[in-house]
């Protein structure tokens, strides 16, 4: 999975990894030069008193250690602008995925998980190819290159090269795979923090109503502590290996200026030899211990892969046809032939047998009790799900058969729980309509009932909204997403139970306002009391997801029992308040 995302991902960069492999090439064989030219100076200028020889060389280890640091950096500017393009590519693709996403993938996945996965998942990744490009030619020519120029210093003292190298990766790997364990517990983990903390950030008020701060501190407590046990676990391996192996550099460091002495002692090797012999061999342990620092983020970086690939990989259940039709007749009819619904692995289904037709200039009304499939009924509209029988006609063309712009640029949409974005008024109203002008705002407002309140807000149009609108009251907030949906003037506008935060007052002079403003529209109001569907050009009663009664308020009346008992329920709720 790992490979495969960075294939797919890195593939526009190849130019700057080609730049990232040159660049490291020239300025580790700089890097590998440096240790020769100091043996030099010291066996020569300095033995035998030359001082312009001395000169020479040092000018020659300047200019070398100029093209290394010049190349270092080169090779780091390219790496990180591959690995920073990388990340912002795979975030903007998660997220593009997301977006297609049907409501049973967000409920799979989970808000907290998804957003771990845009976020710190990515980032693991984007970091492992940031140190790829710093690392990955550097690491292996300086290993091997370090070898051949070691032996060819002093073959005798190489064995000390195939005791330390082999001990460093036996021992590195070995702590490597005691922490890939804990790197596939510690995501979810994560997810886990961010579920809680989302929850409880999202329901403060209610935490505080009922005087849970305890309980839910409790709760993010376990979260942070199981957290915290698995990256402690990873830490101590992650935090062994750097002694381990300073400890075999260093172990490897007295063998050889123990046995190098005595062969200098005899005769047998050059002072500067020696010199250039522990050089390389730092040279190459650390090139290895740099190597170790990459491959310990490999197993989480390959865990988040796995993970960012589950998303990529995951088809929509509501997936866009494959020939779409982008024009319709524009004639505002919505029509349900034959449809049903069930989900996924339910015993029983949720819709059946739905037949009717809202047409243009008509207000049909959807009714009953709680659990009725009303909800549901509507986001097969917008094809948020997809009807597992019968069609959904807009326009008289499935709408699976749609393409996926088109559909919902013909649908106004207020939903049952009314969600602002953090912004202004202005910029909420002109969602769906980003060149709408003041004007229309303004009227769209006014038909919602929002403009007083409105006008009454600092900035008026411009007056900030915080996320999720929670700096307004409920109704506010249903209020101007009616009037959001108002300004998009759409062909069909689906009102899914988005009167029931205003009062009954406001209901009325709402309803009376939408009149004229929907007289070329077909208009679908789900509600939950009977009051705000008298006016209604046909109701449809809803029992366990079946159409039980169809007409006008009275004629449901006279005909529909479960209606009925609904009117009779708020009737003798009204009495009773």
């Amino acid at each position: 999975m790992l490979l495969r995302l960075l294939r797919s991902h890195l593939a526009p960069y190849v130019g700057w990894l080609g730049w990232v492999v040159v660049l490291q090439f020239l300025g580790t064989m700089a890097s590998l030069y440096l240790p020769s030219l100091n043996a030099q100076i010291i066996d020569q200028g300095v033995a035998q008193g030359d001082t312009g020889l001395i000169l020479q060389l040092g000018a020659a280890m300047l200019g070398v250690s100029v093209v290394q640091i010049l190349c270092s950096a080169g090779a780091v500017f390219f790496g990180a602008k591959a690995a920073m393009a990388f990340g912002r590519d795979l975030r903007a693709t998660i997220f593009r995925k997301v977006l297609d996403f049907s409501h049973q993938e967000l409920g799979r996945f989970g808000a907290p998980s998804l957003i771990t996965r845009t976020t710190n998942d990515v980032q693991q990744v984007q970091m492992l190819v940031l140190m790829s490009c710093t690392m990955m030619v550097s690491a292996p020519i300086m290993v091997v290159g370090g070898v051949l120029m070691a032996m060819r210093e002093d073959l005798q003292l190489s064995w000390s090269l195939a005791a330390c190298i082999p001990a460093l990766f036996l021992s590195v790997g070995y702590l490597i795979s005691r922490m890939v364990p804990g790197f596939r517990r510690m995501q979810p983990k994560i997810d886990a923090v961010n579920r809680i903390l989302r929850e409880q950030i999202t329901g403060m008020r209610v935490v505080r109503a009922f005087v849970r701060e305890p309980v839910e501190t409790q709760r993010f407590a376990e979260a942070n502590g199981a957290l915290t046990e698995v990256a402690l676990y990873t830490g101590r391996f992650m935090a062994t290996i750097f002694p381990v192996v300073l400890l075999i550099v260093n172990v490897s460091n007295v063998g050889v200026l123990w046995f190098g002495g005595h062969r200098v002692d005899q005769g047998l090797m050059q002072v500067g030899a020696l010199t250039a012999f522990l050089a390389y061999l730092v040279q190459i342990l650390m090139s290895v211990m740099m190597g170790t620092f990459m491959l310990m983020m490999v197993p989480r970086a390959s865990v988040c892969a796995d993970r960012i690939s589950e998303v990529l990989d995951t088809r929509p259940l509501v997936a866009p046809p494959e020939a779409p039709r982008s024009e319709l007749p524009r004639r505002a009819e919505l029509t349900f032939a034959g449809v049903g619904f069930r989900y996924p692995g339910a015993a029983a289904p949720i819709l059946e047998r739905l037949d009717f037709t809202a047409r243009a200039g008509q207000t049909l009304a959807i009714i009953g009790s709680t659990g009725s499939g009303k909800s549901t009924l509507v986001n097969l509209v917008p094809r948020l799900f997809d009807a597992t029988a019968g069609q959904v006609l807009v326009d008289g063309v499935d709408v699976r058969e749609l393409q996926p712009e088109v559909l919902w640029s013909r649908i106004g949409l207020v939903p049952q729980k009314a969600y602002l974005f953090s912004g202004s008024v202005a910029s909420n109203l002109r969602y769906g309509k980003p060149d709408a002008t003041d004007a229309e705002l303004w009227e769209a407002l006014e038909v919602a009932q929002a403009r007083d309140f409105v006008e009454a807000l600092p900035g008026k149009l411009e007056a900030p909204i915080a996320q999720g609108g929670t700096n307004l009251s409920g109704g506010q907030r249903q209020r101007l997403a009616i009037a959001r949906a108002l300004v998009r003037r759409a062909e069909i506008y689906l009102f899914d139970d988005a009167f029931s935060a205003l009062d009954t007052a406001t209901d009325a002079r709402l309803r009376r306002a939408l009149r004229p403003w929907t007289r070329d529209a077909a208009v679908i109001v789900v509600a939950q009391r009977v009051s705000s569907i008298l006016d209604a050009d046909e109701i449809l009663v809803l029992d366990h997801g079946e159409i039980v009664g169809r007409g006008r308020h009275e004629k449901l009346l006279v005909t529909c029992q479960t209606y009925q008992e609904i009117a009779s329920s708020q009737a003798d709720a009204k009495e009773a308040a």
